[in-house]
């Protein structure tokens, strides 16, 4: 048995919206065949006809991108289920338009053996929402003291390629500098938490004049832009890649510009939330804005959407950061750091680059898909949407706009900045190895995905 064909008639592709003013309609539209997890098919908008058991997708209106890729993700298994599963995360995934997610590694037990991400990575199997790869720990249970079996992980069937102790900074520079060494090897890459832990210990907010305001202990810049510059140094030293997780601050995308400009291997990431909210949510004492790294300035926020349109910054990571309604339901000194954002990435990021016209619907693939796929070294993942590539899509609708609201949130937790806000587009379908998970911008059910999963593995 395998899975129903598809066949997505008169839609738009991204990769061809390329000019940041474009109107979507100035695109051609086209049709798209899938059949045994690959597109097989493509031709002007009307020339498919529809055939005996296939699934048609009108998808006049709707823009086709290659399935989104989060880079930063917390699903929160093993041990801390009450927050997140990785079915209930790969379904916020799935609502949200990504194909696949990369999971951080602190979980309980950490995600630093062999045996915790295959585990990890067969949950995701199991699932079926969405393509997981685990992120392996640098160190030991994060500890900061010995590296984790960077080897063993990279060699496991999860064949992990990012390594990262998010949550944590890897601060001792000789064991970052061995991770580097270590990751060369096999064309890994170390993905850096950058917050040098001194300079923020009990910090609750960017520093500033508000954060003395406010009474709340500050986050200076400097925490993180010292990181960044001292690992710069060691990549380019050793010719290694190096990946900073969620950039905050002009003075980091600065340094990073001088890195590029030197031919380092460094990649970088910026988060949504970074790019439209500021630290004046703190006024409001609310912990649904308390994050790591903190919001920044409003100086902060244009200098990241400028560094996003020039390409200093590679790349939108959610860091999708789950918690129990008690984490949050305190008071602010209290309150656990991290947002909810895999439903709510694309539209804030249609909101802050492309109606603010820092991208383009192409580099927004390029953005939320492409880079992402290509920093993780993700195999299978489609390059573009043409004939012969793998049949992993998200059709967006550019024209809705919605009040986001509790209904869209589709994990077990509700900790999202974004409630309340009209936010633009609406992701209408997610196609993963050529099954829908998301049908008219409604979830398929966990046993329909589960067994489309078997089906598209079984015809691999």
């Amino acid at each position: 048995m395998t899975n129903p064909d598809l066949l997505i008639r008169g839609v738009r592709i991204a990769a061809e919206l390329k000019e940041r003013s474009a109107d979507p309609a100035s695109a051609d539209a086209v049709d798209l065949r899938v059949s045994n997890g690959h597109i097989v098919a493509r031709g002007a908008a009307g020339s498919l006809v529809p055939q005996e058991g296939e699934r048609v997708i009108e998808a006049e209106g709707l823009i086709a991108m290659t399935g989104l890729v989060d880079l930063h993700t917390h699903l929160r298994e093993p041990g801390f289920e009450r927050s997140e599963t990785v079915l209930t995360g790969t379904r916020a995934a799935a609502a949200g338009g990504f194909t696949t997610v990369f999971p951080m590694a602190n979980t309980s037990p950490v995600q630093d053996t062999a045996g915790v991400v295959e585990q990890v990575q067969s949950l995701g199997d199991a699932a079926g929402y969405a393509t997981v790869r685990p992120i392996g720990a640098v160190t030991e249970d994060l500890g900061g003291e010995r590296l984790s079996e960077i080897g063993a992980m990279a060699q496991s069937r999860a064949a992990v390629r990012v390594f990262s102790d998010d949550g944590k900074c890897v601060h001792d520079p000789l064991l970052m500098r061995r991770a580097l060494e270590y990751v060369k090897t096999f064309d890994g890459v170390v993905a850096q938490h950058a917050q040098d832990p001194r300079l923020t210990e009990g910090a609750q907010m960017n520093e500033g004049a508000l954060s003395s305001e406010l009474g709340l202990k500050g986050w200076p810049a400097v925490a993180e832009e010292s990181i960044i510059a001292r690992d710069v140094l060691l990549a380019e030293h050793i010719g290694a890649r190096l990946h900073i997780c969620h950039l905050s601050t002009a003075g980091s995308v600065e340094v990073v510009r001088w890195a590029k400009a030197r031919g380092v291997q460094v990649t970088a990431e910026v988060t949504p939330h970074h790019l439209i909210l500021t630290e004046e949510t703190a006024r409001s004492y609310d912990p649904r804005y308390k994050v790591n790294p903190p919001l920044r300035r409003d100086e902060d926020v244009h200098a990241l959407r400028a560094a996003v349109a020039e390409g200093v910054i590679d790349i939108i990571a959610t860091d999708h950061a789950p918690h129990p309604a008690e984490a949050k339901e305190c008071e602010w000194d209290a309150a656990a750091f991290g947002m909810v954002g895999l439903e709510s990435a694309l539209p804030i990021s249609i909101l802050s680059l492309i109606q603010e016209g820092h991208s383009s619907w192409a580099e927004l693939e390029q953005l939320l898909s492409q880079r992402p796929a290509k920093i993780g070294r993700l195999a299978g993942h489609p390059e573009t949407l043409e004939v012969g590539q793998p049949a992993d899509i998200v059709l967006v609708d550019p024209d809705c706009s919605s009040v986001f609201n509790f209904t869209h949130l589709q994990g077990m937790s509700q900790n999202s900045p974004f409630l309340d806000m009209r936010l633009p587009g609406r992701v209408a379908y997610t196609v993963r190895k050529g099954y829908l998970t998301l049908d008219d911008g409604e979830l398929v059910s966990p046993d329909a995905v589960a067994a489309a999963a078997k089906f598209a593995e079984a015809a691999l």
